[in-house]
């Protein structure tokens, strides 16, 4: 369990890392480049993410799973890896290509494009997966830190205008290539060289290409939003949406975070047939997920509009009014995220999750088209909702009679009201005219109702639960 826990922390600091750097320095970067400049930078991103996506096809996930069932057998973890690697080589090959094409003769911005190559040049080198399958998040920790703090550095000395938004796009880009190149000489620790044939990698493609289906699937209303809103609105309105997004992220990295670190585990419970143990600590976690996710998801929206302002500016006041719709995803992701981690990934029941998945991107997909053209991002934001919406109740309906979702419904029904009253505290709470101090008050005062009144039912719950045990 301590090893458990400690990989959770390790794995959230991983994630927080992800969205670190743009969280702390948007408000610099928002009134340096304005809108027009963090679209710029979230629509070339966007666009080289996709090619770095199909580089890594279903990787994340897949060798995840596949190298944390050979975690005790070295000669077998080492053949597993090289044969997913090796189809990770050919993948960013036939990509590269096509990005490079792309880059020079269709991108909008091409200079922008070329410095985002880097990005792609970077997931040739990304074996995190390999690392999260044998349970060692320090490593990925550690180096992402120093990756990520020498950024920030770099971005305050060199990015001082609109004019540098290409060298805040380079400065990022470069970021992720070392931060990827630096796990390998960590690697020989774990593994040796094995030569494999063409036919042990082949084996790999179809398995992987069908968890790749809900990463493309997903990449649709988390990725293809912003490239459709740059596409068929505003490179200001990308802006808005972006600087909404990233706080959103910043509470979906913590359940990213557990899900990806108790997904290693739970594969080897069920493997191994201990299904009532793992059920156990879907439970458990279950129960922390829903509070947190109900506490950041009232929280946001209660003070989305006025933190948006002293944020980012005077000229993001529409990313407050994304927020708030936003906001209302982070708990139907986290449902969502332990459900597919913990049950449907280490169960191997692959075809739940892809066609959830693959029916919240044509949803999302349509009412991008209509919504996206009358209300721009909010349009794209309305649409993210009925997207993963229509995931977590297909999912949760798909292992209905695998789960107690009643005890979950219950659950989720206390929380929410612990939110209700966060939220009348943060909206009447007394403010003065000073509107940092009156912000810091109004998250301070709701903040503590709301984690002394979840705090209490989790530890009741959790009590309840070792005495059935």
């Amino acid at each position: 369990m301590y090893n458990i826990k400690r990989n959770v922390v390790y794995n959230f600091l991983q994630q927080f890392l992800v969205i670190f750097l743009p969280f702390v320095t948007a408000p610099y970067l928002s009134r340096v480049t304005g809108p027009a400049g963090i679209g710029l930078y979230s629509y070339s991103y966007s666009v080289a993410l996709y090619f770095t996506y199909f580089t890594m096809l279903g990787l994340n996930n897949y060798g995840n799973r596949e190298i944390a069932s050979t975690q005790t057998d070295k000669e077998s973890r080492s053949k597993t890896f090289w044969e997913i690697y090796t189809l990770q080589v050919i993948c960013f090959g036939i990509c590269l290509f096509v990005y490079m094409i792309y880059a020079i003769e269709f991108a909008q911005d091409k200079r922008a494009a070329l410095i985002q190559g880097v990005f792609v040049l970077s997931s040739l080198l990304d074996i995190n997966w390999f690392f999260f399958g044998i349970e060692q998040f320090k490593i990925t920790v550690v180096r992402n830190i120093i990756v990520k703090l020498t950024t920030v550095v770099l971005i305050f000395i060199f990015v001082k205008d609109s004019n540098d938004i290409y060298i805040y796009i380079g400065i990022m880009a470069c970021g992720f290539f070392v931060s990827q190149i630096s796990l390998w000489p960590y690697l020989k620790r774990y593994i040796h060289f094995v030569r494999v044939s063409f036919k042990d990698v082949l084996k790999h493609v179809k398995p992987n290409l069908i968890l790749f289906i809900p990463v493309l699937s997903v990449s649709i209303y988390k990725i293809m939003d912003k490239i459709m809103i740059g596409y068929m609105s505003t490179i200001t309105e990308l802006g808005y949406f972006d600087n909404a997004e990233k706080i959103i992220n910043v509470p979906l990295a913590l359940i990213a975070a557990i899900g990806t670190a108790m997904m290693p585990r739970i594969t080897a419970l069920i493997a191994n047939n201990k299904i009532s143990e793992s059920r156990k600590y879907l439970d458990k976690t279950m129960l922390i997920v829903l509070a947190f996710a109900t506490g950041a998801m009232v929280g946001i929206i209660g003070v989305s509009e006025d933190f948006s302002i002293l944020y980012y500016g005077d000229a993001f006041k529409s990313s407050g009014v994304i927020m708030n719709y936003l906001a209302i995803t982070i708990l139907l992701i986290a449902c969502g995220n332990v459900i597919r981690s913990q049950y449907l990934i280490p169960s191997r029941k692959d075809s739940v999750f892809i066609v959830s998945t693959v029916l919240g991107a044509v949803l999302n997909f349509i009412l991008n088209l209509v919504l996206i053209p009358m209300f721009g991002a909010v349009g794209a934001a309305v649409s993210t909702i009925f997207a993963e919406l229509l995931v977590c109740f297909y999912q949760l309906f798909s292992v209905r009679k695998e789960f107690s979702f009643s005890l979950y419904l219950k659950w989720e029904l206390y929380f929410l009201f612990s939110g209700l009253l966060m939220y009348l505290v943060i909206r009447y709470i007394p403010t003065g005219s000073n509107e940092q101090i009156s912000l810091i008050s109004q998250v301070l005062f709701g903040s503590v109702i709301y984690t002394l009144m979840a705090g209490w039912f989790i530890v009741k719950q959790l009590k309840i639960d070792i005495k059935k045990h």
